[in-house]
Formats: structure tokens, C-alpha cells, sequence
């Protein structure tokens, strides 16, 4: 009795310890695939952050990164205001002028004829005791005092504080424009999120965020990557246990499962279009804006279907019906349709609907074609973008523009593309293994 029971537990302890550590295999998989989709949402949340901030719009075009710019050089003109020896000389000249004249000019006020008494008694007083010839003698001392302080450290900050006033009041101003009222508080908004109290600071967070987020998809990327290569390794091992087919393929369907859920809710493309730098000279200063940009898009298939069906265009909701359709039902049922073929009775398996979802659907399914799209789409967008922003680099003593085309492939079309090349494998092994097709 012992000796009978022995070689068929042996059997059923393989399938069961082959279903564990395969069980084991998928979780990690899901936890891959779960962190990698959590990073795709924290980096297109992170970027979009940083586009909103950095956008031309914010920079190149805003009034208020115009105004601190241009009062940063004013103040600092005023305060390092010099003047060459000649241009002193010629200066004092010129003042000496002015004060001679105001002199001609109030002498010709006194000496006018009063007709009020008043007007006698302080004409009598003035042409007494005031000495005209004497101030216009004075003026050249006059016109020495008067360059002197103006160029003393005290009265520029003082003429500074003046001119930045100005430009207090046209913040002021800019205050009454809710657009940019707006825009101010969504900035500080994003700022706050942060713990950021400059542009300067909060680039420096995101980008390092961005860094560190960009190796940790792709190293969860490449861990799916690995469990697939497993199970697929499994299949070449295992090619002749007959008994362990048919549970290996149901758990290999778990995984494929897996990597349609992760291809489409994860990024699959990345168009960053940016002026990288735009430096140019104003009143003998140079004026720098970097990383302004001026495109950004970051979508899963999942974030289009979504976006084409909330159109009001029919053509586009129609566009968005059949990429749903055909790239993820289609997938969908046809999976679910290996698994059932292999696992029910011949009759269920031999189902006309079955069998087409099984091993017919492909020709509809787009899922290939979609990966081919995007990719197409990558390589033309990708060569567009260069080709655009290159005229608008300029190179020349008063003014550089360089652009930077940051277009890129993400860690989601690897996974869908995965996808499509391990479904194309699972129904090759299908065929092999089912009991129900001619071999």
C-alpha cells in the first residue's frame, strides 16, 4: 500500500512546491511592478512640478523674473556708478553751467519791478547783502561739492532705494493681474510641497528626487525583467515533465497578467522640449534664464485612452474606443482564453470562441502595433524636436539660446514591449502543450 501511494504523491508534491515557489516568484513580481508603477506616478507628479515652475511662461515671459532681474542690475549699477577722470572734468563743466544760469535766472527775478511793498523790502535786502558775482565765482567749488555727493556711498543706497521703490510699485501693480496672482500662489503651492524657499533650491530637490526616482525604475524594471527570464528558464527546464505543464502555464499567465496591468498604467513616453539657456547682455550685465520649458507630456496608454474619451470630438472618443478595445480587452481575452483552453474539457476547449481568443485574436490584437506606434512616434517626434529647437539656437556676442530636446522612451514601454514578446511565447507553448490541438 505504501510502496503504490509513493510515486503518486510525488507527482502532486512537485506541482505543489512548483505552484509555491512560483506563487513566491509572482509576489515579487507584483512588488516590483507596484513600486516601478508608484515611481512612474511620483516622477510624472515631480516633473510636472518642475515644468510648472520652469515653463517659459514663468520665466522668459514673466514680468516679475523680468522685473528682479533688471532691478538686481539697476541697483547694483547705482551702487558701483563710477566716472573716469575726463568724464568728471567734463561733468563739473556742465554743472558749473547749470549753476550760473540758475544764478542769471534769480537775478533776473529780483531785479524785475515790484509793485507790492513787500516786494521792494526783500529786492532792497537782496541787492544789499547778496553778492551775485560772488556765487558765480563760487561755481566751480559748487559744481566739485555737488559730484562729490553724489558719489557718496550713503547717497547711492539712498538714490538706490529710490529706483527700487519703482519697482516695488510695479510688483504692486502686477498684483492686480489675477492671472499671475495665480500663477504666484500655485507656485508657492508647489514650493510649500517641497520645503523650498527659492527656484534655486526647489531645482536642486526635484532634480536630485528625479535622479534617484530614474535608477530605482529602471532597477524595479529589470527585476520584472528577471522573474519573466526565471519562469521562461523553467519552461526549458521542465520541457519534458508533461505533468507540470499545465499548472507552469497557468502561473505563467499570472506573470503576463502582471506585465499588461504594469505596461499600461506606467509612462511609456516622455516629450520634454526646453530652452536649456538663454544668456544676453543688458545694460553691460548678463542676463541668464535656464531650463525653461517650453513642452512637457508624460502619458501611459491607460492616460491616453482617458484623455481621447473625455474629448468632446466623436473622432477622438472613437479613436479611444478601439485603442482600449483592441490593446487592452483584446490582451485581456486572450489571455484568459489560453488559460481556459488548456484547463476545461475538450468540448469547452474546442469552443469556437475559445479557440479564436486563444489562438486567432492575435491579428487583432494591436498590442503590437501599439508598441511599434510609439516607438515610430519616439523616433519622429524624437528628430522633429531636434530639428525645431536647433534653429532656435543663437550664438553670438550679445546673445546665446541653447535648447535641449529631453524626448525619452520610459521604463512602461519596456515593460508593455515585454509584454507582447511573452504573450507571443506563451501561445507558441500553448500549442505545444494542450491536449486539445493536433501536434
Amino acid at each position: 500500500m505504501h510502496e503504490t501511494t509513493k510515486p503518486r504523491n510525488k507527482p502532486i508534491i512537485t506541482k505543489l512546491l512548483l505552484i509555491f515557489g512560483l506563487a513566491i516568484l509572482l509576489c515579487a513580481e507584483g512588488y516590483f511592478g507596484y513600486q516601478l508603477q508608484q515611481l512612474s506616478e511620483q516622477q510624472e507628479q515631480i516633473k510636472e512640478d518642475y515644468s510648472n515652475i520652469n515653463n517659459i511662461s514663468s520665466g522668459l515671459f514673466s514680468v516679475e523674473q523680468w522685473r528682479d532681474k533688471v532691478s538686481a542690475i539697476v541697483s547694483h549699477q547705482i551702487r558701483d556708478f563710477t566716472l573716469s577722470p575726463k568724464q568728471k572734468k567734463e561733468l563739473q563743466k556742465e554743472v558749473e553751467v547749470v549753476i550760473i544760469a540758475l544764478i542769471d535766472k534769480a537775478e533776473a527775478l529780483i531785479n524785475k519791478p515790484k509793485k507790492t511793498i513787500d516786494g521792494k523790502i526783500k529786492k532792497f535786502i537782496v541787492k544789499t547783502f547778496v553778492n551775485t558775482d560772488n556765487f558765480r565765482e563760487k561755481a566751480p567749488s559748487f559744481a566739485k561739492e555737488i559730484i562729490a555727493k553724489v558719489y557718496n556711498p550713503s547717497n547711492k543706497k539712498q538714490l538706490s532705494k529710490v529706483v527700487m521703490s519703482k519697482f516695488d510699485a510695479l510688483e504692486r501693480a502686477e498684483y492686480l493681474d489675477s492671472a499671475v496672482a495665480a500663477t504666484k500662489a500655485a507656485n508657492e503651492k508647489v514650493f510649500k510641497k517641497y520645503g523650498a524657499s527659492s527656484n534655486e533650491e526647489l531645482n536642486e530637490k526635484l532634480i536630485s528626487s528625479l535622479s534617484r526616482i530614474r535608477t530605482e525604475t529602471y532597477n524595479y524594471s529589470f527585476a520584472m525583467l528577471g522573474c519573466i527570464v526565471i519562469v521562461l528558464s523553467l519552461w526549458w527546464i521542465l520541457r519534458k515533465r508533461v505533468d507540470l505543464h499545465a499548472p507552469l502555464f497557468i502561473m505563467s499567465l499570472m506573470f503576463a497578467f502582471m506585465l499588461l496591468f504594469i505596461g499600461l498604467t506606467a509612462s511609456m513616453i516622455e516629450v520634454d522640449a526646453r530652452i536649456k539657456s538663454v544668456d544676453f547682455v543688458l545694460l553691460g550685465e548678463h542676463v541668464i534664464f535656464e531650463n525653461q520649458v517650453l513642452f512637457f507630456q508624460s502619458k501611459s496608454i491607460l492616460d491616453v485612452v482617458k484623455v481621447l474619451i473625455a474629448q468632446p470630438a466623436v473622432d477622438a472618443i472613437l479613436v479611444g474606443v478601439l485603442i482600449l478595445i483592441f490593446s487592452i480587452l483584446f490582451p485581456v481575452m486572450k489571455l484568459s482564453a489560453t488559460g481556459i483552453h488548456l484547463l476545461s474539457k475538450k468540448k469547452i476547449a474546442r469552443n469556437k470562441i475559445i479557440r479564436y481568443f486563444a489562438f486567432q485574436s492575435g491579428k487583432w490584437s494591436m498590442a503590437d502595433v501599439i508598441v511599434i506606434a510609439i516607438l515610430m512616434v519616439y523616433i519622429g517626434l524624437n528628430g522633429l524636436l531636434d530639428s525645431q529647437l536647433k534653429s532656435l539656437n543663437i550664438k553670438s556676442d550679445d546673445l546665446n539660446v541653447i535648447t535641449t530636446n529631453n524626448t525619452a522612451l520610459q521604463p512602461g514601454f519596456i515593460i508593455f514591449i515585454s509584454f507582447v514578446l511573452y504573450g507571443l511565447i506563451l501561445s507558441t507553448i500553448l500549442k505545444f502543450i494542450s491536449p486539445h490541438e493536433s501536434h
